[in-house]
């Protein structure tokens, strides 16, 4: 029914969200006129999952972050429902030189939000200083095959690759390559710089105030280089923590719109007749999710793929899916998303499957036997004391709470002891990519259109670092490093499907992570509102009618 539903909106290409609320008086009043165009005004208010701590899209993948930041940006080119690119900053494209070469006219008149002109000095400064170093997703897949990015002009973008790289174009929207102005950050330090927090963009809206663990303001971009565009005159994104919150906040008219649906609410919500729904796996944050477990391989515990594939057969997927999900979504059945069919690999033969009395015999091999019912202990493991309890820490956002409550209590069964340290966002990438201080972890890791996209950085060895939601792990093996360069410059598509399989049976050999399940999201908005999308610029074409 979900599904039916998604497609449906699509195929209309008007996706209806969020209610939104008129100026008091009759200046706000709106009748509807065919003549007119869509009504205009009004604000619109979000419930976002948490602080996002930054609202430069530039320096972290975090979801949170980009969702509290998208509407203020735009990358070079936007991308539709069908992922087609289509112009944003960059007017037209020329793709020269079989894909080796890039060339990119930009759009003319557009302004910062302070006014200062837009031009090519902007694209270069923010890739070179911000994306290719400190956005995983951009820094292991551009990065690793960019010769060079140039300007011949203050108009002109030029990027030149070793060899002809074809994902570029679904690279270079808001959510893969925000751009930045070179004016506020050059000569600073970007990840301090008080922009971070108090940004000037290009987008459709700027930002008024924002109250940190309360809401963020923004408003209409009078000069947006789309002509008549936004529609509505304010957004606010107020911040509620739990989804169940949420709703009650929406059915109390506080709010208009909701990223996500507890399953356990949609069936009142949809009997009600007062909402309409979009399912969608595309977010602010990126597209293709897994919901993926991440062993942090330096600890010695860890270092045995044994012990990894024991625990991930103890784990009951279908139960996540169920009780966490509530049917939106799917098991993983492999490390790349369904969502990218020429890339996914089904069937692979040495994908953990649950099985409890599976996984208690391999817990016993790897040298984790117990007495009873309590909490198993090591005994001949490489670098772990004889006697050391299996007892490991799981971190988490709080709003993966319930992952990491069922994921206990499954490990329970089999005599491992988890201990859940939940961790907001911005301390969670500082936790878990710079001071590695974690044993294991639960990261929605969004594979985007393409492999080179969202999946290269969970995995190669160029990857392992500070960058946040980059390779968690700290997994390094030189055959995969070696297959995805591979698929890169391999244009075939039947030989790049070859590769990935091949790729993803190593994986799942390796085990440096485990695939919980795919995740989806059922949007929930007033149905006197349409004209909005599913990801980071949602608001852009909103309007509602009275």
């Amino acid at each position: 029914m979900a599904g039916d539903r998604m497609v449906a909106v699509l195929a209309a290409a008007t996706m209806a969200l969020a209610a939104c609320s008129s100026p008091e008086g009759d200046e706000g009043e709106q009748t509807p006129d065919a003549d007119a165009g869509p009504p205009r005004g009004g604000t619109l208010v979000a419930a976002i999952d948490s602080d996002p701590g930054t609202l430069n899209p530039a320096i972290t993948t975090s979801g949170g972050a980009r969702t509290a930041s998208e509407l203020l940006f735009n990358g070079l080119v936007g991308l539709t429902s069908d992922l087609e690119p289509v112009p944003e900053l960059a007017e037209s494209w020329e793709v020269l030189e079989a894909g080796a070469l890039y060339r990119f006219d930009l759009r003319d008149g557009v302004t910062w939000h302070d006014g200062e002109p837009f031009t090519s000095a902007d694209v270069i400064f923010t890739f070179e200083e911000m994306l290719l170093s400190l956005h995983a997703r951009t820094k292991a897949s551009v990065g690793a095959a960019l010769e060079s990015i140039e300007a011949p002009d203050e108009d002109t973008v030029e990027f030149r690759f070793t060899e002809p790289y074809a994902p570029l174009l679904l690279q270079l929207d808001v959510t893969e390559a925000p751009i930045l102005p070179r004016h506020v950050y050059e000569g600073t330090d970007v990840m301090t710089n008080p922009a971070n927090t108090d940004p000037v963009g290009t987008g459709p809206f700027r930002l008024e105030s924002y109250t940190p663990d309360a809401e963020l303001r923004f408003s209409a971009n009078p000069d947006y280089f789309e002509p008549d565009l936004p529609y509505l005159d304010e957004v606010v994104m107020r911040i509620i923590p739990e989804r169940g919150n949420q709703v009650v906040a929406l059915e109390a008219g506080e709010v208009d719109w909701l990223f996500g649906v507890p399953g356990p609410d949609l069936a009142r919500l949809e009997e009600s007749g007062d909402y309409g729904f979009l399912e969608t796996a595309v977010n602010p944050g990126g597209s293709n999710c897994i919901m993926t477990v991440s062993f942090n391989l330096e600890r010695p515990m860890f270092a045995d793929v044994a012990l990894r594939r024991a625990l991930a057969t103890a784990l009951d997927r279908e139960q996540f899916v169920e009780r966490v999900l509530f049917g939106q979504g799917r098991v993983a059945e492999a490390p790349i998303s369904s969502g990218i069919p020429f890339a996914h690999a089904p069937d692979l033969e040495e994908m953990p499957q649950f099985e409890r009395d599976e996984a208690e015999s391999l817990l016993d091999e790897a040298g984790w036997p117990r007495d009873g019912d309590g909490v198993r202990t090591a005994r001949g493991v490489d670098g772990v004391p004889d006697g050391t309890p299996l007892q490991f820490g799981f971190t988490h956002f709080p709003s993966f709470s319930a992952y990491a409550e069922l994921l206990r209590a499954q490990l329970r069964e089999v005599g491992a002891e988890v201990k859940l340290v939940p961790l907001e966002p911005p301390v969670f990438a500082d936790t878990v990519f710079k001071a590695r201080d974690f044993d294991t972890n639960i990261i929605s890791y969004c594979n985007g259109a393409d492999p080179e996209i969202g999946v290269k950085r969970m995995y190669t060895t160029a990857n392992i670092g500070p960058v946040p939601f980059s390779n968690a792990a700290a997994y390094s093996n030189p055959t995969v490093d070696a297959y995805f360069d591979e698929a890169r410059t391999t244009v075939d598509p039947e030989a790049r499907s070859d590769i990935y399989r091949r790729l993803q049976e190593q994986l799942v050999e390796d085990l440096p992570y485990f695939w919980i399940v795919e995740t989806e999201s059922v949007r929930a908005y007033y149905a006197r509102c349409e004209g909005f999308g599913p990801a980071g610029h949602f608001a852009t074409t909103a309007h509602c009618s009275s």
